[in-house]
């Protein structure tokens, strides 16, 4: 359960997902990567990059100081985390239990918001924007891959987003051997 609480931990220390956009007129491509507690990329002017490149099919511009769950995701993850060392020095099956159930629901519920931002921010285009195609959306992919005019969009996990997965696992894995692994 401490290892859990420890892989949960990390979400502070590396990106949960990552974007990236490649196209012809940028070698090496674009990387925007999500935290619990920010948005940033490859380099300090990601994010002015992007939305330069958004303006011009009447995407909305990305305002990290403007998105309610870089503030609460952080105090979520505070909360799991101490929930976790509780129910590690409590050592009873039904804490880790409650302790897994809850955390992949958070995961379920951060995906699901996810999709929603990534769904207003591809769909709810400026009508006035400079290049218009008809009919095209341009909402990149929760997971996986997406040709978007010129741009190949690569949506995946980044390193915090397995560690939120390997809290999970440890956490049922905890379950487990607390209430199956004992001698008798």
């Amino acid at each position: 359960m401490l290892l859990a609480v420890v892989s949960l931990a990390a979400l502070f220390f590396f990106p949960l997902w990552q974007i990236r956009l490649d196209a012809a007129q940028f070698p090496g491509g674009l990387q925007l990567h999500i935290w619990i507690n920010k948005v940033s990329g490859t380099d300090k002017n990601i994010i002015q990059n992007i939305n330069i490149l958004n303006h011009y099919i009447g995407m909305q511009a990305i305002h990290p100081d403007s998105i309610p769950e870089l503030k609460y995701f952080p105090l979520i993850n505070y909360l799991m985390i101490t929930l976790g060392l509780i129910f590690a020095w409590i050592n009873k099956s039904a804490g880790f239990l409650s302790w897994t159930i809850i955390l992949l629901l958070l995961g379920i519920l951060g995906l699901y918001d996810f999709y929603l931002w990534l769904y207003d921010y591809g769909h709810n285009l400026d009508p006035k924007a400079p290049i218009k195609v008809e009919g095209m959306t341009y909402m990149p992919p929760l997971l996986g891959k997406k040709d978007l005019l010129n741009f190949k969009v690569q949506s995946y996990p980044h390193w915090g987003g397995l560690f939120l997965g390997l809290a999970t696992l440890l956490g049922g894995l905890a379950f487990i051997k607390s209430k199956f692994g004992k001698e008798k």
